[in-house]
C-alpha cells in the first residue's frame, strides 16, 4: 500500500501543491485555480510531466468536475446527495466516495475494492491529510479526487459563514 502526505488546507488554496511519499520526498505538484466555470487544477510529476487533471463544468444544480488522466477523460465526479452524509460518484469509473468529508475521513470504493481512503494526522512539521492507495496507479486520480472534496468542503463553509451572516444581519435590524 502507497501512502501520499498533502499538508493541511493545501488542497483548496490556489498555490502550489507538493505531494509527498512516507519519506518525505516530493512526488507531485498539484497548481491551478478555482472558482468559475472551465478553471482547471493540473498535477505535475515532479519531472514535469503532466500525470492528471481536473476541470470545473458546471454550476448548475451543483458543480461537477471533469477528471483527465494524461489528456484522456477518465470520469465525472458529482455529489449525488447529502442525507444522511455526503456520497459522491465518478461517472465512467464506476467509484464512490463516502465518509466523513468534512473532517477529511473517507474512502474511494469501486463495488467492494477500496481505491483510496484519506485520514488526517498531526507530525511534528505540521497537520497532513494522508491517503492511503493501495494500487499506486491510482494516486493521479485520487489526488485529484480529494482536491475536489477539500474544493466543496471549503465553498460549503464559506456558504454557511455568509448565511450566518445575513441570518444575524436580519436579526440585529429587526427584518422579517
Amino acid at each position: 500500500m502507497s501512502e501520499f502526505y498533502i499538508q493541511d488546507k493545501q488542497l483548496s488554496n490556489i498555490t502550489r501543491t507538493i505531494v509527498k511519499d512516507e519519506r518525505g520526498h516530493s512526488l507531485f505538484l498539484l497548481v491551478g485555480r478555482w472558482g468559475t466555470q472551465g478553471d482547471a487544477l493540473s498535477l505535475y510529476q515532479m519531472n514535469g510531466a503532466l500525470v492528471a487533471s481536473i476541470k470545473q463544468i458546471s454550476f448548475t444544480f451543483g458543480s461537477r468536475f471533469e477528471i483527465y488522466e494524461n489528456y484522456t477523460k477518465v470520469g465525472t465526479l458529482q455529489k449525488i446527495f447529502n442525507w444522511p452524509g455526503d456520497f459522491y460518484y465518478v461517472k465512467q469509473l464506476n467509484w464512490s466516495v463516502h465518509g466523513d468529508i468534512y473532517n477529511h475521513h473517507y474512502k474511494i470504493h469501486h463495488f467492494n475494492k477500496e481505491i483510496m481512503s484519506m485520514d488526517k494526522a498531526a507530525f511534528l512539521t505540521g497537520d497532513y491529510y494522508i491517503l492511503e492507495i493501495p494500487d499506486p496507479a491510482n494516486a493521479p486520480t485520487c489526488i485529484c479526487i480529494a482536491a475536489i472534496m477539500d474544493y466543496w468542503l471549503y465553498n460549503r463553509n464559506r456558504k454557511m459563514k455568509s448565511a450566518l451572516r445575513f441570518a444575524n444581519f436580519k436579526l440585529s435590524n429587526n427584518f422579517d
